[in-house]
């Protein structure tokens, strides 16, 4: 029943019983079990409902699945009373291989039957629900082969860019005021089924840490605070452009970033005067500097420097070249810095194409100067 669902952050995937098999028809006992658990737990409304994905039995294969399995209770019922059957060594051998050969038939018809995923689709928040239908066709256990086919189409994430969450929380948009809570960004993500469909909590975590982290944060990104002072309408612990770690239970804000960089330069600390320069005396002559003839050494006035980054660890590599190096340069008066990101990936087996079109779609929504595939 819906009350054996959980209602919580994690995707799962939902197994329904054989009476609720799928069939090409307006009567569709799948979409109608499946509905009813997205709609409810229980007696109570599901809070999460972007979390869940069905597996049904197919309706015409379920006859075979039911043969299969009315063999394998009978010979099991034998092996049971093979005492009371008074069975003799030969034929309590012949029963074995036959519950055997039976279990091993079930086995085999179980994933032929079930063999539909309904996934819950909404275009917009006004919307209503769409199921879409996905067949089943690959090898392996019920649930690997679910997962596979989830994430192959796109409908189940393990990894979410910080661009593309700034660009979702700007597009639908999930802002709450000047910041949103990071708890609130889980439970966007596991309620509304208009948005991308995550594996879990920590897929959004990651996410944020990442947006907070890019060198870019204040256009492609955002900023991150510890809480936020209504007395004096300030943030706690901004930051922004430096590392991060989150847990699913954070209290942290994920704040706009230009809310973030007015306060960041509100609260920088002033610059220093500048020396007092030599004047005139009481009699109208100039005071000669002491160092005016001494000769100036010559400052450096422009710095370039190419770092190799490992890919698994990106933000953070990033983060720390932010806060070394780009932070200590940026800061100086009058300085122009411009930062590049060059990418170079090479696959001996190739690129699969839900890949190279999930990265050629990103790469355009987040303006890359250039960028392609090449096949040799």
């Amino acid at each position: 029943s819906s009350a054996d669902v959980p209602d919580d952050w994690d995707a799962r995937l939902v197994v329904l019983a054989a009476q609720h098999a799928y069939a090409k028809d307006a009567s569709n006992p799948a979409e109608e079990a499946a509905n009813a658990i997205l709609e409810t737990r229980g007696n109570a409304p599901r809070l999460y409902r972007n979390t869940l994905v069905f597996l049904a039995a197919d309706k015409v294969r379920c006859q075979d699945l039911d043969d299969a399995l009315r063999r394998y209770l009978a010979w099991q019922s034998i092996m049971e009373e093979k005492d009371e059957l008074n069975l003799d060594p030969h034929q309590t051998k012949q029963a074995e291989v036959q519950l055997q050969a039976a279990d091993d038939t079930v086995a085999a018809r179980l994933p032929e039957a079930y063999q539909w995923l309904l996934a819950p689709e909404q275009r917009t928040a006004a919307s209503p629900i769409e199921w879409k239908t996905i067949r089943l066709t690959s090898t392996g256990g019920l649930v690997e082969r679910a997962a596979k086919r989830l994430r192959n189409d796109e409908l189940l994430v393990l990894q979410l860019g910080g661009a593309i969450l700034r660009m979702h929380m700007d597009n639908v948009p999930l802002w709450r005021g000047n910041h949103v809570s990071v708890r609130q960004l889980i439970e966007d993500f596991a309620s509304y089924p208009y948005l991308p469909r995550l594996a879990g909590a920590q897929v959004l975590t990651q996410a944020v840490e990442e947006g907070v982290a890019q060198l870019t944060w204040e256009t492609d990104g955002f900023a991150l605070a510890d809480g936020f002072d209504e007395n004096a309408t300030r943030y706690l612990g901004l930051r922004g452009g430096g590392t991060a770690a989150l847990l699913p239970e954070s209290t942290a804000l994920v704040v706009k970033p230009e809310i973030a960089r007015a306060q960041l330069d509100e609260e920088a600390p002033p610059m220093p005067p500048a020396p007092d320069r030599p004047g005139p005396s009481a009699d109208g002559d100039v005071l000669a500097d002491p160092d005016a003839s001494a000769p100036q050494p010559k400052k450096a006035r422009r710095f370039h420097g190419t770092v190799t980054l490992d890919a698994a660890r990106v933000a953070r590599d990033a983060g720390t070249i932010a806060e070394e190096v780009i932070a200590h340069l940026a800061g100086l008066v009058g300085a122009d810095v411009t930062v590049s990101l060059d990418i170079a990936a090479n696959v001996p087996e190739g690129v699969p194409e839900n890949v190279v079109r999930t990265v050629s779609e990103n790469s355009r929504t987040l303006k890359f100067r250039s960028h392609g595939f090449e096949e040799s």
